[in-house]
């Protein structure tokens, strides 16, 4: 996976993320509203309107408690461990 930062300011950070589609950006995207501080969190995957761009682009808006780039640590953390129990619970149903 290939970050590339578009913007990076105090309370609003969008990064695009290569090779991912909308089942990953909407993980993202909920995972990032988990998080205390974000007041937006969103992804736009649209090249008509985005001058030809494919990949995603997410957008992170956070109050002054939180950085926006410690809120997407935070939210990868969460999506982390709750993959790693799905697969836990998912093994020990076998």
């Amino acid at each position: 996976m290939e970050l590339r930062v578009i913007e990076n300011l105090e309370n609003e950070l969008s990064i695009e993320i290569q090779g991912e589609d909308h089942t990953f950006m909407n993980v993202l995207k909920g995972a990032l509203l988990e998080v205390e501080g974000v007041t937006a969190a969103t992804y736009d995957m649209n090249p008509e309107q985005s001058g030809g761009q494919t990949d995603p682009v997410v957008t992170i808006k956070t109050d002054d408690t939180i950085a926006p780039l410690d809120a997407l640590e935070e939210a990868t953390g969460g999506v982390k461990d709750k993959t790693t129990a799905f697969r836990d619970a998912f093994e020990s149903a076998a």
